[in-house]
């Protein structure tokens, strides 16, 4: 499967991207255009955890657009965010709400089709992996990697925070584990904000067992910390390119650092 990318770490850190693929796996015609359909991608998030591989974590990661398929939705279909504006498993619109599709959206044969052949095997390697670090560890740490544009009226009033941190209103993680990754962001001084409007999706929700060993975080990046967003969005100002020199990398390193402390010890750094 040269969509999935697994990297084998031996560290109790297992580092997910399920939102930065941008290919389109063979539907480009379906969509209105294949710009609007990847525009919502999670831009460079592999890249901007590069450095996770040489602590020894373990990094899964999916090429396939999210507008194919989300790999961070509940495969039953409900919302994680009851009242509140969201995108599907199979999403019809975009974060902003324009239609993506040409013609008729993919029905309920398609959907299923597009989970079994996506959804399912990259959760059942995610679910590997933890499985395999837990049997060499007491305390493995999920982490799910998220980036999301500063500004979308649809989604959420103003700007948002640099660091957002989702645990499942706490019941995904033990409390020391958040308050070490809120510490730093804290420190930091950009601004973060803890099960603030992301409270962590799917993956989190569905894997956080602090009973069982396994502590989930999802971290949603505010982009302006990696590249320069622009005013108006098209095909030549978006995707605007990594920074060389992202502002949130050193901050970055030092919320794994903490993360994997906790993994190993129990406590954190």
């Amino acid at each position: 499967m040269d969509w999935l990318k697994v990297h084998r770490g031996r560290a109790p850190l297992v580092v997910a991207f399920p939102h930065g693929g941008s290919d389109l796996a063979g539907l480009d015609a379906r969509f209105v255009s294949p710009w609007l359909a990847q525009r919502d991608a999670d831009w460079w998030i592999a890249e901007l955890y590069a450095f996770a591989c040489d602590m020894g974590a373990t990094t899964i990661a999916t090429t396939v657009s999210r507008s194919v398929i989300d790999c961070n939705r509940d495969p039953s279909g409900a919302s994680l965010y009851p009242g509140q504006a969201t995108t599907e498993l199979v999403p019809t619109t975009t974060f902003d709400g324009d239609p993506l599709y040409r013609d008729a959206v993919p029905d309920a044969d398609e959907i299923a089709a597009r989970r079994a052949t996506w959804f399912d095997p990259y959760h059942a390697a995610l679910a590997g992996e933890i499985a395999r670090l837990r049997a060499d560890h007491p305390r493995v740490v999920l982490y799910d990697a998220h980036s999301i544009r500063s500004r979308i009226a649809r989604l959420f009033e103003g700007e948002l925070p640099q660091f957002n941190i989702g645990t499942n209103s706490g019941a995904s993680c033990a409390p020391e584990l958040a308050a070490a990754i809120a510490d730093v962001c804290a420190a930091s001084g950009l601004g973060h904000v803890v099960n603030g409007r992301f409270k962590g999706g799917w993956t989190t929700r569905h894997y956080g067992r602090p009973e069982t060993g396994v502590h989930a975080v999802q971290m949603e990046l505010a982009m302006r910390g990696y590249l320069a967003e622009p005013e108006r969005l098209d095909p030549a100002t978006w995707p605007a390119p990594l920074d060389p020199s992202p502002l949130i990398a050193p901050i970055l390193h030092k919320v794994l650092e903490a993360a994997l402390a906790f993994a190993i010890s129990g406590e954190t750094a």
